[in-house]
């Protein structure tokens, strides 16, 4: 799919990758790149908006020769990148499932010409609602064309799902009415409006459109294009838009689009998303649209740079790297002192001071008793209310707080008994201040 329009980008990357980056030869390529986006069926002012954003990035910017094609596709992927970023995106499963969680059916209107396969679609549609566990009926609001409703029911046996349809040349509003009430009487998840086909032109037939609209003011419509129609899917699209302003596009015959204008140049006029494109005759042959993935069909993975990075990179490699022109001999002389020389050779030996060992052992258990609280496990009602009994002070050192924990479980064990006599916690906090008051009194 989309073979033009890539020849177009990629012939542009690589022509400019060949020349520095002049105005003159700028405007001279972007010429050929607007001849071929409109023989591509990117619509003129598409056109004319990609290259004046172009030539803005482009001229004037010092590049690497080796980087400049990278960055010259990463300056195309970000121009049509903004074209799909403005129209946002659209969840329509998760609209559906908060529509349903009222008790309300979600309403969605197909929109289109004469023979862009709009009913073909919505049928692709049915099936892939079906498989997301949704319930569906369909309106056959299609009165004019002769056969339509034969058609609609056919898709509606073959996918099992319930049409509502009157007489040829009913009121269109009026099915639509019929097939909303069905829905809500009988808790269907999703009501699909098939109306007729109408040239763009048609004012009466496109005012048919607006009367349905009110009539049943649906949840989403969805403007149903033919990919291979050109600049009149464009058209069309805008004229529709005008009318009705719906809400995201289908593109059929996307497998068969070697151009790939039509997505770039509908996104642009009405900014509103593609919401899926149809790829084929089967039902499942209804493909999501992701613009990521349209981009990157056309220019390749993004490998965008913007100017004043391609900047940093020119000066980066025109910059000769600084050289440090002194040499060393010898390697750098290491000092070390009798002691620590000792230490070495015993190491080297495979000796060890057990002495050594015993200290750094007893300064390791020494730290990871600090860090273990010696009162987890007691609840915070049994320090209270021992405190209390025994008259005894907040402690002040690690080791009065594991006596006085230690005590406080003995406490607890004996089933709390009430005593006057001091804790011995209380006698390990005098002891400690009597010797901090004659540490004092020496002092």
């Amino acid at each position: 799919m989309f073979d033009s329009l890539r020849k177009s980008f990629t012939r542009f990357s690589k022509t400019l990758a060949e020349k520095d980056l002049s105005e003159s030869d700028i405007e001279e390529i972007l010429e050929d790149l607007e001849m071929s986006l409109l023989q591509s069926d990117v619509a003129l002012e598409v056109v004319e908006d990609i290259s004046s954003d172009l030539k803005r990035q482009l001229v004037g910017v010092s590049v690497n020769k080796k980087q400049l094609e990278s960055f010259v596709k990463g300056a195309l992927s970000e121009s049509v990148s903004q074209l799909f970023q403005k129209t946002g995106s659209l969840d329509l499963l998760e609209r559906i499932r908060e529509k349903n969680e009222n008790d309300e059916p979600y309403t969605i209107v197909f929109l289109g010409i004469n023979g862009t396969g709009k009913t073909t679609t919505l049928a692709k549609f049915a099936h892939m609602l079906k498989k997301n566990k949704f319930t569906v009926v369909i309106a056959a609001a299609d009165t004019f064309r002769a056969g339509a409703i034969e058609q609609i029911r056919k898709h509606g046996e073959r996918l099992q799902v319930k049409i509502i349809a009157q007489n040829y040349n009913s009121d269109p509003a009026a099915v639509c009415r019929d097939a909303t009430l069905y829905a809500k009487s009988h808790r269907i998840n999703c009501v699909l409006i098939d109306t007729a086909g109408r040239i763009q032109t048609s004012t009466n037939l496109m005012q048919q459109i607006e009367k349905i609209t009110k009539v049943v003011n649906p949840d989403l419509k969805i403007f149903v294009g033919d990919s291979l129609a050109g600049n009149d899917a464009i058209s069309q699209a805008r004229e529709f838009h005008e009318y009705t302003e719906f809400d995201c596009s289908i593109l059929t015959k996307s497998d068969a689009d070697t151009k790939g204008g039509s997505a770039l140049s509908i996104v642009k006029i009405t900014s509103k998303p593609i919401l899926y494109l149809g790829v084929g005759q089967e039902y499942p042959d209804l493909k999501e649209f992701r613009w990521e993935s349209f981009v990157e069909s056309v220019l390749g993975e993004r490998d965008s740079m913007d100017g004043e990075l391609a900047a940093k990179i020119q000066t980066v490699l025109e910059t000769p790297l600084a050289v440090n022109t002194s040499t060393h001999d010898t390697a750098p002389e290491v000092v070390t002192s009798p002691e620590s020389a000792d230490v070495l050779e015993s190491e080297a030996k495979g000796e060890i001071d057990e002495d050594i060992v015993k200290e750094e052992s007893e300064e390791i258990q020494e730290s990871e008793d600090v860090d273990i609280d010696p009162f987890e496990g007691i609840d915070d009602a049994d320090i209270a209310a021992y405190s209390d009994i025994h008259d005894v002070p907040p402690p002040e050192s690690d080791n009065t707080a594991r006596v006085l924990a230690a005590e406080i479980k003995e406490w607890i064990s004996q089933g709390r008994p009430i005593s006057d006599g001091p804790s011995i916690s209380e006698k390990s906090v005098k002891h400690e201040r009597d010797v901090t008051d004659q540490s004092d009194d020496t002092a």
